[in-house]
């Protein structure tokens, strides 16, 4: 947050808290569940322009256009390749910050972006050591830098793009406690915010963000709302619709039929802009001390999705959406592989990682069998609450 015009952080516990939320968000295709809205809100029609086109024609109006990146979606991966490779791209936009990558790296990272002689395995450390695992496991980080490394040397020097890197300085190798992880945890949003006040906004250049939607949205407690209080309306937020797509898809209500993939909406002023979060995410559950089940994001997200979000990227049917499949390259990698392990331990998500190696590389493979991101079913909220009360019951220490 802000105050007096400096950053102020907020209570460790509180940004551990959202933090952990996030996270939670992050996998709810694995972990959690929701049912749509069934009752259309008043508003417009949506009108679906082409995503591309749309995207960069919003940096005439736009400092920053904000948009989901990665996070196990290959159709996301697809369409940011596909964006960024556009001729009229280096035209537009002068950064990419992202939040994989760990700024304490920032001085090498642009040493690799510019052309420079840097050994890839040093390079890799931008993405591999930051805060998120799922950012080293990543086959689009992978292929990301590398990209707009050889996409600058055929610009001119005028146009050539520089990558931020949002994530914070954290040390892995001095990393030796889940304390020592929270610190770092603690500060995501507000080293994003920094960054891109720093680097992009202070200097009157142009960005994009490619980061998880949550840390993007308007009017809450993350790094776009952080930087916003002292640069407002220079921010242009795109949300992804394959969880409202692929969970509506027999209803009248669904503004998709009919779209063709790579699309997109502004919502303001339409019925879209009017439905809650809920219809676009799965909410975490959560379960309290007493065992009670609940699945409903937190009052702080409990808004229209207009106040959220500027526009809807559509990239076809939701329940034809494809997952990344992890590289061979890093699942290989035993050094890299054990280090994660560490780290997750560390963590303290789920207790840690707990299978061994044999496990972990029979549930990669075994992943292949079904390259399609699952589409999340409702909660069975009296379950869960029966499985914690076994638990409980089991175990008075739970």
């Amino acid at each position: 947050m802000r105050e007096s015009g400096m950053l102020v952080k907020p209570t460790l516990l509180q940004l551990v808290v959202e933090g952990l939320l996030l996270f939670l968000v992050a996998i709810v295709p694995v972990i959690s569940h929701a049912q749509m809205k069934p009752t259309k809100p008043a508003g417009a029609e949506p009108k679906p322009e082409p995503a591309v086109s749309a995207i960069l024609a919003a940096f005439d109006k736009y400092e920053v256009v904000g948009m989901p990146e990665a996070h196990g979606m290959k159709d996301m991966d697809d369409f940011i390749f596909l964006l960024i490779r556009n001729p009229a791209f280096p035209n537009k936009v002068n950064d990419i910050e992202v939040e994989c990558g760990n700024s304490m790296y920032q001085g090498v990272l642009d040493r690799y972006i510019a052309g420079e002689d840097v050994p890839f395995g040093e390079v890799q450390k931008v993405w591999r050591n930051t805060t998120q695992d799922m950012c080293g496991t990543s086959g689009f980080f992978e292929q990301f830098f590398p990209l707009v490394r050889a996409m600058n040397q055929k610009l001119p020097a005028g146009k050539r793009l520089r990558v931020l890197a949002g994530d914070p300085p954290i040390d892995w190798d001095q990393v030796k406690s889940i304390e020592d992880y929270l610190k770092f945890l603690a500060d995501r949003d507000v080293t994003t915010a920094s960054v891109m006040e720093k680097e992009v906004l202070s200097k009157h250049r142009k960005a994009l963000m490619l980061f998880g939607t949550f840390h993007l949205f308007h009017g809450v407690r993350n790094a776009v709302s952080t930087y916003e209080k002292d640069y407002p309306n220079v921010t242009f937020i795109v949300e992804e619709a394959w969880f409202f797509s692929a969970n509506s898809a027999s209803s009248p209500e669904n503004p998709f039929i009919g779209w063709q993939p790579y699309s997109l909406a502004k919502i303001k002023d339409t019925w879209i802009a009017n439905v809650g979060l809920d219809s676009f995410a799965p909410p975490p559950v959560f379960i309290d001390r007493n065992c009670n089940a609940t699945s409903e994001f937190p009052k702080f997200l409990q808004k229209p999705m207009g106040e959220l979000v500027d526009a809807v990227l559509y990239l076809g049917p939701g329940d034809l959406r494809l997952k990344e499949q992890l590289p061979a390259d890093i699942a290989l990698d035993i050094d890299y592989m054990t280090e994660l392990q560490r780290r997750e331990g560390l963590s303290g998500y789920f207790g840690g990682r707990t299978q061994t190696r044999e496990e972990s590389n029979r549930k990669i493979v075994k992943s292949a069998s079904n390259p399609l991101v699952a589409v999340p079913k409702p909660p069975d909220l009296k379950r869960d609450a029966k499985n914690c009360l076994d638990r409980k019951n089991s175990n008075p220490a739970y």
